[in-house]
């Protein structure tokens, strides 16, 4: 472990180990964090919605800093919604937002026990799929792009082309893969941390423990490490 995270262990184990499970650890966004809440990044823990929003949020915002691809990042809420829906269910959601001046959009999937992410990289025309247990995304990789479509009709008046388009579940030879049951939702994170800051993806599972316990740090503090 680096020297730095070695001085922010009391911190971490503190917020594991101490005080009442509503206790607020930390608010923004628009979101609240519990005790509850970043207890799921203990070892072996599933993360919820609020951790999942939450560290996509800190990726939006550290996008604002020069340098960074700007990036978009849509709630873990509204792919589910999408699919049950379509377009017309969603349109709200983009209230006041062109999503086409953005570089990178970030749509982190919940499938009913597992978190996968869906990135959409508006420079290369490219929807990409990335699932830490090697799952092929290709439904939804494609009714994300029907979305796009209808987006684009929607609040730009611009027909998309969609066969411009190209759309690619990622390989288990081309991104790294879980070796546990609980673990998919920090690969999202980290996915999405290394494409908001167009870095190849080089993590492995062994690096998962050492994340979530950075993770703790960056959502309490509010800042990206």
């Amino acid at each position: 472990l680096d020297p730095l995270l070695q001085a922010m262990e009391s911190e971490i184990s503190a917020a594991f180990d101490s005080g009442e499970p509503d206790d607020v650890l930390s608010s923004a966004f628009k979101l609240t964090v519990t005790r509850e809440d970043i207890s799921t990044l203990q070892p072996f823990g599933w993360l919820n919605d609020r951790i999942m929003n939450f560290y996509m949020s800190l990726l939006v915002e550290r996008s604002k800093k020069e340098g960074y691809p700007a990036v978009y990042a849509f709630n873990t809420f509204f792919y589910s919604k999408l699919s049950s829906t379509n377009h017309k269910g969603v349109k709200k959601w983009t209230k006041g937002v062109d999503i086409f001046e953005y570089d990178v959009i970030l749509v982190p999937v919940h499938l009913s026990s597992h978190w996968t992410l869906l990135v959409i990289d508006l420079r290369e025309k490219a929807i990409k799929y990335f699932d830490s247990l090697g799952q092929k995304g290709d439904h939804i990789c494609k009714t994300v792009l029907k979305y796009l479509e209808e987006e684009s009709k929607e609040k730009r008046n611009i027909e998309l082309t969609t066969s411009e388009w190209t759309l690619h579940s990622m390989g288990t030879e081309e991104i790294p893969q879980q070796n546990n049951g609980s673990d998919c939702g920090v690969f999202v994170c980290k996915f999405a941390d290394f494409i908001s800051r167009d870095k190849p993806i080089i993590f492995t599972p062994e690096h998962m423990p050492y994340f979530r316990r950075k993770m703790v740090w960056e959502i309490i503090h509010q800042q990206l490490l």
